[in-house]
Protein backbone atom coordinates (compact mmCIF):
# COMPACT_ATOMS: atom_id res chain seq x y z
CA UNK A 1 0.00 0.00 0.00
CA UNK A 2 2.99 2.52 0.98
CA UNK A 3 4.30 1.56 -1.89
CA UNK A 4 1.82 2.83 -4.42
CA UNK A 5 1.12 5.56 -2.52
CA UNK A 6 4.84 6.36 -2.67
CA UNK A 7 4.65 5.94 -6.46
CA UNK A 8 1.25 8.08 -6.87
CA UNK A 9 2.89 10.91 -5.00
CA UNK A 10 6.22 10.73 -7.07
CA UNK A 11 4.18 10.83 -10.63
CA UNK A 12 1.79 13.89 -9.30
CA UNK A 13 5.35 16.11 -8.06
CA UNK A 14 6.96 14.96 -10.62
CA UNK A 15 4.33 15.32 -13.82
CA UNK A 16 3.70 19.24 -11.59
CA UNK A 17 7.30 20.30 -11.52
CA UNK A 18 7.53 19.88 -14.82
CA UNK A 19 4.79 21.79 -15.99
CA UNK A 20 6.12 24.44 -13.48
CA UNK A 21 9.46 24.33 -14.76
CA UNK A 22 8.26 24.79 -18.70
CA UNK A 23 8.19 28.62 -19.89
CA UNK A 24 6.45 28.16 -22.96
CA UNK A 25 3.02 27.48 -21.34
CA UNK A 26 0.86 30.17 -20.10
CA UNK A 27 -0.42 30.65 -16.78
CA UNK A 28 -4.18 29.22 -17.51
CA UNK A 29 -2.30 26.22 -19.53
CA UNK A 30 -0.60 25.64 -16.35
CA UNK A 31 -3.31 26.29 -13.88
CA UNK A 32 -5.41 24.02 -16.12
CA UNK A 33 -3.03 21.20 -16.35
CA UNK A 34 -2.58 21.13 -12.70
CA UNK A 35 -6.46 20.98 -11.80
CA UNK A 36 -6.54 17.60 -14.19
CA UNK A 37 -3.30 15.93 -12.43
CA UNK A 38 -4.54 16.78 -8.96
CA UNK A 39 -8.33 16.29 -9.51
CA UNK A 40 -7.89 12.73 -12.33
CA UNK A 41 -3.79 11.95 -11.11
CA UNK A 42 -3.96 8.69 -13.30
CA UNK A 43 -5.66 10.04 -16.27
CA UNK A 44 -3.95 13.29 -16.24
CA UNK A 45 -0.33 11.77 -16.14
CA UNK A 46 -1.52 9.99 -19.42
CA UNK A 47 -2.89 13.03 -21.02
CA UNK A 48 0.14 14.98 -19.98
CA UNK A 49 2.34 12.33 -21.59
CA UNK A 50 0.15 12.20 -24.80
CA UNK A 51 -0.97 15.56 -25.19
CA UNK A 52 1.11 17.77 -22.64
CA UNK A 53 4.34 18.69 -25.03
CA UNK A 54 4.04 21.27 -27.82
CA UNK A 55 6.97 20.38 -29.41
CA UNK A 56 8.05 18.38 -32.02
CA UNK A 57 11.73 17.64 -30.37
CA UNK A 58 14.92 19.22 -30.78
CA UNK A 59 15.63 17.30 -33.62
CA UNK A 60 13.13 18.60 -35.80
CA UNK A 61 13.79 22.09 -34.79
CA UNK A 62 16.81 21.61 -35.86
CA UNK A 63 15.71 20.33 -38.90
CA UNK A 64 13.47 22.96 -39.10
CA UNK A 65 15.95 25.62 -38.73
CA UNK A 66 18.17 24.30 -41.63
CA UNK A 67 15.43 24.09 -44.20
CA UNK A 68 13.72 27.57 -43.50
CA UNK A 69 17.81 28.88 -43.63
CA UNK A 70 18.06 26.99 -47.49
CA UNK A 71 14.80 28.42 -48.31
CA UNK A 72 15.74 32.60 -47.08
CA UNK A 73 18.59 31.61 -48.87
CA UNK A 74 17.54 30.44 -52.13
CA UNK A 75 14.41 32.53 -52.27
CA UNK A 76 16.05 35.39 -52.93
CA UNK A 77 13.66 38.45 -54.34
CA UNK A 78 10.31 35.43 -53.61
CA UNK A 79 11.08 36.71 -49.64
CA UNK A 80 9.35 40.17 -50.61
CA UNK A 81 10.42 43.69 -49.23
CA UNK A 82 9.28 45.35 -45.92
CA UNK A 83 10.26 48.75 -48.07
CA UNK A 84 7.32 48.34 -50.45
CA UNK A 85 4.98 49.31 -47.07
CA UNK A 86 4.92 52.77 -48.12
CA UNK A 87 3.14 53.67 -50.58
CA UNK A 88 1.28 49.80 -50.72
CA UNK A 89 0.07 49.67 -47.28
CA UNK A 90 -2.08 52.52 -45.46
CA UNK A 91 -0.28 53.42 -42.81
CA UNK A 92 -2.78 52.52 -40.19
CA UNK A 93 -1.93 48.54 -40.93
CA UNK A 94 1.76 48.60 -41.72
CA UNK A 95 2.40 46.98 -38.56
CA UNK A 96 0.24 44.29 -39.07
CA UNK A 97 2.18 43.48 -42.50
CA UNK A 98 5.60 43.96 -40.48
CA UNK A 99 4.64 41.96 -38.02
CA UNK A 100 3.19 39.16 -40.63
CA UNK A 101 7.01 39.28 -42.14
CA UNK A 102 8.85 38.57 -38.54
CA UNK A 103 7.78 35.06 -38.17
CA UNK A 104 8.97 33.17 -41.40
CA UNK A 105 10.65 35.91 -43.57
CA UNK A 106 7.50 36.48 -45.80
CA UNK A 107 7.61 40.52 -46.40
CA UNK A 108 4.97 42.33 -48.21
CA UNK A 109 4.95 41.56 -52.60
CA UNK A 110 3.37 44.04 -54.79
CA UNK A 111 1.23 43.50 -57.82
CA UNK A 112 -0.51 40.63 -56.91
CA UNK A 113 -4.33 39.10 -58.39
CA UNK A 114 -6.36 37.61 -56.05
CA UNK A 115 -9.82 36.35 -57.91
CA UNK A 116 -12.43 34.95 -54.71
CA UNK A 117 -13.65 31.50 -56.22
CA UNK A 118 -17.70 31.43 -56.08
CA UNK A 119 -18.09 28.28 -53.94
CA UNK A 120 -16.77 24.88 -53.39
CA UNK A 121 -17.48 22.98 -56.61
CA UNK A 122 -16.25 26.39 -58.72
CA UNK A 123 -13.12 26.13 -56.42
CA UNK A 124 -12.38 22.51 -57.39
CA UNK A 125 -13.14 22.56 -61.15
CA UNK A 126 -10.61 25.67 -61.49
CA UNK A 127 -7.75 24.21 -59.28
CA UNK A 128 -8.26 21.04 -61.03
CA UNK A 129 -8.48 23.16 -65.15
CA UNK A 130 -5.38 24.52 -63.86
CA UNK A 131 -3.54 21.39 -62.98
CA UNK A 132 -4.71 20.10 -66.74
CA UNK A 133 -2.74 23.63 -68.26
CA UNK A 134 0.26 22.51 -65.95
CA UNK A 135 3.54 22.40 -68.23
CA UNK A 136 6.13 22.25 -65.70
CA UNK A 137 5.33 21.52 -61.78
CA UNK A 138 2.02 21.01 -59.70
CA UNK A 139 2.96 20.76 -55.54
CA UNK A 140 -0.14 20.01 -53.56
CA UNK A 141 -0.35 19.79 -49.61
CA UNK A 142 -3.57 18.58 -47.86
CA UNK A 143 -4.21 18.17 -43.92
CA UNK A 144 -7.71 16.09 -45.16
CA UNK A 145 -7.60 14.62 -48.07
CA UNK A 146 -10.30 11.85 -48.67
CA UNK A 147 -11.13 9.13 -51.04
CA UNK A 148 -14.16 10.90 -52.54
CA UNK A 149 -15.58 12.72 -55.79
CA UNK A 150 -13.27 15.59 -54.84
CA UNK A 151 -9.89 14.02 -53.91
CA UNK A 152 -10.37 11.20 -56.54
CA UNK A 153 -10.43 14.38 -59.07
CA UNK A 154 -7.30 15.53 -57.90
CA UNK A 155 -5.46 12.73 -57.69
CA UNK A 156 -6.45 11.85 -61.28
CA UNK A 157 -5.65 15.39 -62.41
CA UNK A 158 -2.03 14.71 -60.92
CA UNK A 159 -2.11 11.98 -62.35
CA UNK A 160 -2.74 13.06 -65.68
CA UNK A 161 0.14 15.80 -65.42
CA UNK A 162 2.63 13.74 -64.05
CA UNK A 163 2.24 11.20 -67.46
CA UNK A 164 2.66 14.29 -69.51
CA UNK A 165 6.45 14.93 -67.98
CA UNK A 166 5.07 17.42 -64.97
CA UNK A 167 6.45 17.63 -62.10
CA UNK A 168 4.08 16.29 -59.28
CA UNK A 169 4.33 16.34 -55.68
CA UNK A 170 1.69 15.70 -52.86
CA UNK A 171 1.93 15.33 -49.17
CA UNK A 172 -0.75 14.79 -46.94
CA UNK A 173 -1.23 15.10 -43.00
CA UNK A 174 -0.64 11.27 -41.70
CA UNK A 175 -3.95 12.23 -39.43
CA UNK A 176 -6.00 14.05 -41.39
CA UNK A 177 -5.84 12.06 -44.42
CA UNK A 178 -4.42 8.35 -43.21
CA UNK A 179 -7.32 7.09 -45.08
CA UNK A 180 -6.38 8.16 -48.36
CA UNK A 181 -2.30 7.19 -47.46
CA UNK A 182 -2.79 4.12 -46.71
CA UNK A 183 -4.98 3.55 -49.80
CA UNK A 184 -4.82 2.07 -53.71
CA UNK A 185 -5.09 5.37 -55.04
CA UNK A 186 -2.17 6.72 -53.02
CA UNK A 187 -0.20 3.92 -54.49
CA UNK A 188 -1.62 4.22 -57.63
CA UNK A 189 -0.20 8.27 -58.30
CA UNK A 190 3.21 7.11 -56.85
CA UNK A 191 3.43 4.76 -59.40
CA UNK A 192 2.33 7.50 -62.07
CA UNK A 193 5.32 9.28 -61.64
CA UNK A 194 3.55 11.91 -58.44
CA UNK A 195 6.26 12.32 -55.81
CA UNK A 196 4.28 11.46 -52.51
CA UNK A 197 4.89 11.70 -49.16
CA UNK A 198 3.59 12.36 -45.67
CA UNK A 199 3.65 15.24 -42.73
CA UNK A 200 4.22 14.31 -39.74
CA UNK A 201 3.45 10.46 -39.92
CA UNK A 202 2.79 8.05 -37.31
CA UNK A 203 5.87 6.30 -36.54
CA UNK A 204 8.10 5.88 -33.43
CA UNK A 205 5.20 6.15 -31.30
CA UNK A 206 6.46 5.89 -28.37
CA UNK A 207 9.28 8.48 -28.89
CA UNK A 208 6.94 11.07 -29.86
CA UNK A 209 4.46 10.17 -26.36
CA UNK A 210 7.53 10.80 -24.78
CA UNK A 211 9.14 13.68 -26.36
CA UNK A 212 6.23 15.20 -28.46
CA UNK A 213 2.64 14.88 -28.55
CA UNK A 214 0.45 12.80 -31.53
CA UNK A 215 -1.86 15.64 -32.43
CA UNK A 216 0.78 18.10 -33.64
CA UNK A 217 -0.31 18.22 -37.09
CA UNK A 218 -0.19 20.18 -40.57
CA UNK A 219 -3.32 21.81 -40.94
CA UNK A 220 -1.85 23.57 -44.71
CA UNK A 221 -3.75 23.77 -47.53
CA UNK A 222 -1.62 24.79 -50.28
CA UNK A 223 -1.72 24.17 -54.32
CA UNK A 224 0.77 25.73 -56.66
CA UNK A 225 0.82 25.29 -60.30
CA UNK A 226 3.69 26.30 -62.34
CA UNK A 227 4.97 29.11 -60.02
CA UNK A 228 2.24 31.49 -61.42
CA UNK A 229 -0.92 30.05 -59.79
CA UNK A 230 -1.39 29.28 -56.30
CA UNK A 231 -4.76 28.71 -53.89
CA UNK A 232 -5.21 29.48 -50.16
CA UNK A 233 -8.26 29.16 -48.33
CA UNK A 234 -10.15 26.64 -45.70
CA UNK A 235 -11.21 24.13 -48.36
CA UNK A 236 -9.65 20.77 -48.39
CA UNK A 237 -9.64 18.38 -50.76
CA UNK A 238 -12.82 16.96 -50.01
CA UNK A 239 -16.61 17.10 -51.09
CA UNK A 240 -18.50 19.62 -49.53
CA UNK A 241 -20.86 16.84 -48.30
CA UNK A 242 -17.17 15.68 -45.97
CA UNK A 243 -19.00 12.07 -45.85
CA UNK A 244 -16.56 10.87 -42.67
CA UNK A 245 -19.16 13.53 -40.74
CA UNK A 246 -21.83 13.45 -42.66
CA UNK A 247 -24.62 14.87 -39.96
CA UNK A 248 -22.50 18.22 -40.14
CA UNK A 249 -22.51 18.94 -43.64
CA UNK A 250 -22.07 20.34 -45.80
CA UNK A 251 -19.06 21.98 -44.84
CA UNK A 252 -18.86 25.96 -46.10
CA UNK A 253 -15.49 26.88 -47.30
CA UNK A 254 -13.96 29.80 -48.69
CA UNK A 255 -10.73 29.63 -51.11
CA UNK A 256 -9.20 32.48 -53.15
CA UNK A 257 -7.07 31.55 -56.42
CA UNK A 258 -3.83 34.14 -56.03
CA UNK A 259 -1.27 35.20 -59.13
CA UNK A 260 1.79 37.34 -58.91
CA UNK A 261 4.76 37.45 -56.48
CA UNK A 262 2.58 35.69 -53.77
CA UNK A 263 2.76 32.64 -55.91
CA UNK A 264 6.63 32.56 -55.52
CA UNK A 265 6.03 32.34 -51.46
CA UNK A 266 3.56 30.42 -50.88
CA UNK A 267 6.29 27.53 -53.41
CA UNK A 268 8.57 28.21 -50.52
CA UNK A 269 6.28 27.71 -47.86
CA UNK A 270 5.81 24.11 -49.34
CA UNK A 271 9.19 23.67 -50.03
CA UNK A 272 9.56 24.25 -46.51
CA UNK A 273 7.23 21.27 -45.72
CA UNK A 274 8.87 18.82 -48.12
CA UNK A 275 12.68 19.31 -47.47
CA UNK A 276 11.44 18.94 -43.64
CA UNK A 277 9.38 16.07 -44.06
CA UNK A 278 9.89 14.27 -47.04
CA UNK A 279 13.92 13.44 -48.49
CA UNK A 280 16.41 16.06 -50.11
CA UNK A 281 16.96 13.62 -53.26
CA UNK A 282 14.70 16.06 -55.51
CA UNK A 283 15.37 19.95 -54.50
CA UNK A 284 14.43 22.51 -56.99
CA UNK A 285 16.59 25.22 -58.03
CA UNK A 286 15.55 28.61 -56.57
CA UNK A 287 12.12 29.54 -58.82
CA UNK A 288 12.16 33.22 -60.22
CA UNK A 289 9.57 35.61 -58.84
CA UNK A 290 6.95 35.69 -60.29
CA UNK A 291 5.71 38.23 -63.05
CA UNK A 292 4.08 41.11 -61.13
CA UNK A 293 0.73 42.45 -62.55
CA UNK A 294 0.80 46.70 -62.98
CA UNK A 295 -2.94 46.87 -61.31
CA UNK A 296 -1.97 44.34 -58.47
CA UNK A 297 -2.37 43.98 -54.82
CA UNK A 298 -0.67 43.96 -51.95
CA UNK A 299 -0.34 40.63 -50.48
CA UNK A 300 2.03 38.70 -48.35
CA UNK A 301 2.04 34.61 -46.99
CA UNK A 302 1.87 34.02 -42.94
CA UNK A 303 3.01 30.83 -42.31
CA UNK A 304 3.08 29.58 -38.33
CA UNK A 305 3.38 25.87 -37.03
CA UNK A 306 5.11 24.12 -33.40
CA UNK A 307 8.78 25.14 -34.77
CA UNK A 308 7.86 28.89 -35.30
CA UNK A 309 8.23 31.34 -32.75
CA UNK A 310 5.49 31.00 -29.56
CA UNK A 311 2.40 33.05 -29.88
CA UNK A 312 2.58 34.27 -33.67
CA UNK A 313 -0.94 33.69 -34.66
CA UNK A 314 -2.32 34.96 -31.98
CA UNK A 315 -0.36 38.57 -32.12
CA UNK A 316 -0.93 38.82 -35.13
CA UNK A 317 -5.02 38.30 -35.04
CA UNK A 318 -4.60 40.66 -32.05
CA UNK A 319 -2.72 43.54 -33.75
CA UNK A 320 -5.03 42.87 -36.95
CA UNK A 321 -8.06 43.44 -34.02
CA UNK A 322 -5.85 46.80 -32.43
CA UNK A 323 -5.43 48.33 -35.81
CA UNK A 324 -9.55 48.20 -36.90
CA UNK A 325 -10.51 51.71 -37.35
CA UNK A 326 -14.66 51.30 -37.80
CA UNK A 327 -15.48 48.10 -39.33
CA UNK A 328 -14.10 44.06 -38.11
CA UNK A 329 -15.33 40.58 -39.16
CA UNK A 330 -15.06 37.50 -38.26
CA UNK A 331 -15.61 34.01 -39.36
CA UNK A 332 -14.51 31.01 -37.79
CA UNK A 333 -16.02 27.30 -37.05
CA UNK A 334 -13.37 26.65 -33.96
CA UNK A 335 -13.44 29.95 -31.66
CA UNK A 336 -11.34 28.76 -28.33
CA UNK A 337 -9.10 31.79 -28.04
CA UNK A 338 -6.52 32.85 -25.30
CA UNK A 339 -6.42 35.74 -23.07
CA UNK A 340 -4.83 38.29 -25.89
CA UNK A 341 -7.13 37.60 -28.65
CA UNK A 342 -9.96 38.06 -26.21
CA UNK A 343 -8.97 40.92 -24.94
CA UNK A 344 -8.32 42.13 -28.68
CA UNK A 345 -11.79 41.72 -29.54
CA UNK A 346 -13.49 42.93 -26.50
CA UNK A 347 -11.46 45.84 -26.45
CA UNK A 348 -12.19 46.88 -30.54
CA UNK A 349 -16.14 46.95 -29.71
CA UNK A 350 -15.20 48.96 -26.06
CA UNK A 351 -13.89 51.63 -28.53
CA UNK A 352 -16.64 51.89 -31.02
CA UNK A 353 -15.59 49.62 -33.49
CA UNK A 354 -18.32 47.70 -34.70
CA UNK A 355 -17.22 43.95 -34.26
CA UNK A 356 -19.57 41.11 -35.83
CA UNK A 357 -18.50 37.59 -35.60
CA UNK A 358 -19.68 33.99 -37.33
CA UNK A 359 -19.57 30.74 -35.98
CA UNK A 360 -21.30 27.45 -36.67
CA UNK A 361 -24.69 26.76 -34.80
CA UNK A 362 -23.63 22.70 -34.63
CA UNK A 363 -20.31 22.18 -34.92
CA UNK A 364 -18.46 18.87 -35.52
CA UNK A 365 -16.52 19.13 -32.05
CA UNK A 366 -18.69 19.05 -28.64
CA UNK A 367 -15.57 20.21 -26.69
CA UNK A 368 -15.04 23.36 -29.11
CA UNK A 369 -18.99 24.56 -29.30
CA UNK A 370 -19.24 24.27 -25.79
CA UNK A 371 -15.91 26.36 -24.83
CA UNK A 372 -16.82 28.86 -27.54
CA UNK A 373 -20.33 29.33 -26.13
CA UNK A 374 -18.61 30.34 -22.95
CA UNK A 375 -17.00 33.52 -24.02
CA UNK A 376 -20.87 34.79 -26.01
CA UNK A 377 -21.38 36.70 -22.88
CA UNK A 378 -18.43 38.89 -22.03
CA UNK A 379 -18.45 39.07 -26.28
CA UNK A 380 -21.87 40.51 -25.84
CA UNK A 381 -21.23 42.87 -23.17
CA UNK A 382 -18.57 44.34 -24.85
CA UNK A 383 -20.58 45.12 -27.74
CA UNK A 384 -19.48 42.56 -30.45
CA UNK A 385 -22.56 40.88 -32.28
CA UNK A 386 -22.99 37.23 -32.54
CA UNK A 387 -24.59 35.18 -35.43
CA UNK A 388 -24.22 31.45 -35.13
CA UNK A 389 -24.76 30.00 -39.17
CA UNK A 390 -27.68 27.50 -39.41
CA UNK A 391 -26.59 25.32 -42.84
CA UNK A 392 -23.95 23.09 -42.79
CA UNK A 393 -20.55 23.60 -40.69
CA UNK A 394 -19.63 27.13 -41.38
CA UNK A 395 -15.54 26.00 -42.12
CA UNK A 396 -14.49 29.46 -43.75
CA UNK A 397 -12.11 31.00 -41.32
CA UNK A 398 -11.83 34.55 -42.80
CA UNK A 399 -11.26 38.11 -41.27
CA UNK A 400 -11.77 41.67 -42.90
CA UNK A 401 -10.56 45.18 -41.43
CA UNK A 402 -12.20 48.15 -42.63
CA UNK A 403 -13.36 47.14 -45.77
CA UNK A 404 -9.60 46.87 -47.00
CA UNK A 405 -7.96 44.47 -45.10
CA UNK A 406 -8.25 40.74 -45.64
CA UNK A 407 -6.65 37.97 -43.45
CA UNK A 408 -7.71 34.46 -45.29
CA UNK A 409 -6.23 30.68 -45.29
CA UNK A 410 -6.14 27.59 -42.59
CA UNK A 411 -5.79 29.54 -39.45
CA UNK A 412 -8.65 28.64 -37.09
CA UNK A 413 -9.27 31.05 -33.88
CA UNK A 414 -8.68 28.46 -31.13
CA UNK A 415 -5.71 26.91 -29.60
CA UNK A 416 -4.89 24.26 -31.89
CA UNK A 417 -4.32 26.84 -34.63
CA UNK A 418 -2.02 28.85 -32.07
CA UNK A 419 0.05 26.41 -30.69
CA UNK A 420 -0.24 22.78 -32.24
CA UNK A 421 -1.19 23.00 -36.33
CA UNK A 422 1.65 23.90 -38.84
CA UNK A 423 -1.34 26.49 -40.52
CA UNK A 424 -0.69 28.71 -43.95
CA UNK A 425 -2.41 31.86 -44.55
CA UNK A 426 -2.59 35.18 -46.54
CA UNK A 427 -2.78 38.68 -45.34
CA UNK A 428 -4.00 41.25 -48.50
CA UNK A 429 -4.41 44.55 -48.44
CA UNK A 430 -7.29 45.84 -51.21
CA UNK A 431 -10.97 47.12 -51.06
CA UNK A 432 -11.78 44.86 -54.01
CA UNK A 433 -10.68 41.82 -52.30
CA UNK A 434 -12.14 42.75 -48.85
CA UNK A 435 -15.18 43.67 -50.63
CA UNK A 436 -15.82 40.05 -52.36
CA UNK A 437 -15.09 38.52 -48.86
CA UNK A 438 -17.36 40.96 -46.95
CA UNK A 439 -19.71 40.12 -49.48
CA UNK A 440 -19.73 36.00 -48.28
CA UNK A 441 -19.71 36.94 -45.03
CA UNK A 442 -22.92 39.03 -45.02
CA UNK A 443 -24.16 35.89 -46.79
CA UNK A 444 -23.43 33.66 -43.87
CA UNK A 445 -24.95 35.86 -41.71
CA UNK A 446 -28.19 36.23 -44.15
CA UNK A 447 -28.25 32.39 -42.88
CA UNK A 448 -27.56 32.47 -39.33
CA UNK A 449 -29.55 33.52 -36.17
CA UNK A 450 -28.76 36.41 -33.81
CA UNK A 451 -27.67 35.24 -30.84
CA UNK A 452 -28.52 38.09 -27.85
CA UNK A 453 -27.54 38.35 -24.19
CA UNK A 454 -31.20 37.26 -23.37
CA UNK A 455 -30.55 33.94 -25.16
CA UNK A 456 -27.46 32.96 -23.07
CA UNK A 457 -29.23 34.99 -19.69
CA UNK A 458 -31.75 31.77 -20.83
CA UNK A 459 -29.08 29.01 -20.55
CA UNK A 460 -29.64 27.02 -17.58
CA UNK A 461 -27.27 26.84 -14.79
CA UNK A 462 -26.04 23.15 -15.71
CA UNK A 463 -25.56 24.50 -19.57
CA UNK A 464 -23.23 27.24 -18.31
CA UNK A 465 -21.23 25.44 -15.46
CA UNK A 466 -20.53 22.68 -18.31
CA UNK A 467 -19.46 25.69 -20.84
CA UNK A 468 -16.75 27.26 -18.23
CA UNK A 469 -15.49 23.86 -17.06
CA UNK A 470 -14.97 22.93 -20.78
CA UNK A 471 -13.22 26.56 -21.36
CA UNK A 472 -11.21 26.26 -18.61
CA UNK A 473 -9.89 22.61 -19.65
CA UNK A 474 -9.58 24.53 -23.03
CA UNK A 475 -5.28 24.62 -22.99
CA UNK A 476 -5.66 20.90 -22.09
CA UNK A 477 -7.86 20.22 -24.86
Amino acid sequence: MIFFVVIHMVLVVAITLRILWRDDLSSPARLAWIFVIFTVPYFGVIAFGLFGEASLGRTIHRRHAEVMSKVRREGGDALGALAKLNGTVAKEYQAAFRYAASVEGFATTAGNRAELMADAKTARSRLIEDIDRATERVDVLYYIWLNDETGRNVSDALIRAARRGVKCRAMADGLGSRAMIRSKRWQEMSDAGVRVAVALPFRKIIQTILFSRLDLRNHRKITVIDGSVCYCGSQNCADPEFRVKAKYAPWVDILVRLQGPIVSQTQMLFSSDWLLHASDDWIEPASPVADEFPDGIVAQVFGDGPTERHGSTPQLFSLLMGQAQTELTISTPYFVPDQTVLDAICAAAHRGVQVTMIFPKRNDSWIVAAASRSYYRRLLDSGVIIYEFRSGLLHAKTLTVDGVITFIGSSNMDLRSFDLNYENDVLLHDAELTKAVRNRQQIYIADSESVTIDDVQSWSPMLRIWNNVIATLGPVL
